[in-house]
């Protein structure tokens, strides 16, 4: 029975020997530190978070991004509370704003079309933020949500994404070289 092979006995006994595996946990050193600007997969301005004592010791602290959480620089989140605040309203409605001129846009897209109706090229995202950043409208080209390339004439709702709680619709048009030709005489 003192063989370390064989802990367990054939007649379902439990040996006097057998000793549980220890479980070894290492304990990492972790810091709570106040972030001064966003930081992304982490958290915004005068957020309170808790990361590894060195990567705020060595990258966050002395880049200037964060400080430690002591009593007194926790009065001094309440003072960034406000700012973060009051910044993110004035984001919202400059948002609000520019998603009511996209709202109003018509922009109008010219394709060649083949005899068989195919059309040569497509309309994709970079067109039409292209066509917005004519009109003044700047805003990142990613937020335009357009699944996939717009190879069809005709009209096209396109969803504009601005703020991440803001978005609306942009109506396209897209025509042939005859039938602007065809609009222009009917005009």
């Amino acid at each position: 029975m003192d063989d370390p092979q064989n802990y367990f006995l054939t007649d379902s006994t439990v040996s006097t020997n057998f000793r549980a595996p220890q479980q070894h946990f290492t304990v990492m050193a972790t810091a709570q530190v106040i972030l001064k600007e966003k930081i992304e997969g982490l958290g915004a301005e005068s957020d309170v978070v808790k990361v590894r004592a060195g990567y705020a010791r060595n990258f966050l602290i002395p880049q200037g991004k964060a400080f430690e959480a002591t009593r007194a620089n926790l009065r001094y989140v309440n003072a960034l509370k406000a700012v973060r605040e009051k910044r993110e309203a004035e984001e919202l409605v400059t948002a609000q704003e520019v998603a009511a001129k996209i709202a109003k846009l018509r922009p109008k897209f010219t394709l060649e079309i083949g005899q068989d109706g195919r059309a040569f090229g497509s309309v994709t995202s970079i067109d039409i933020h292209r066509e917005l950043e004519a009109a003044g409208i700047v805003i990142d080209r990613h937020g335009i949500e357009l699944e996939k390339p717009i190879k069809k004439s005709g009209k096209s709702d396109v969803n504009v994404r601005v703020h991440p709680q803001v978005s609306t619709i942009l109506t396209i048009n897209v025509v042939a070289p005859k039938d602007e030709k065809e609009e222009a005489a009917a005009e």
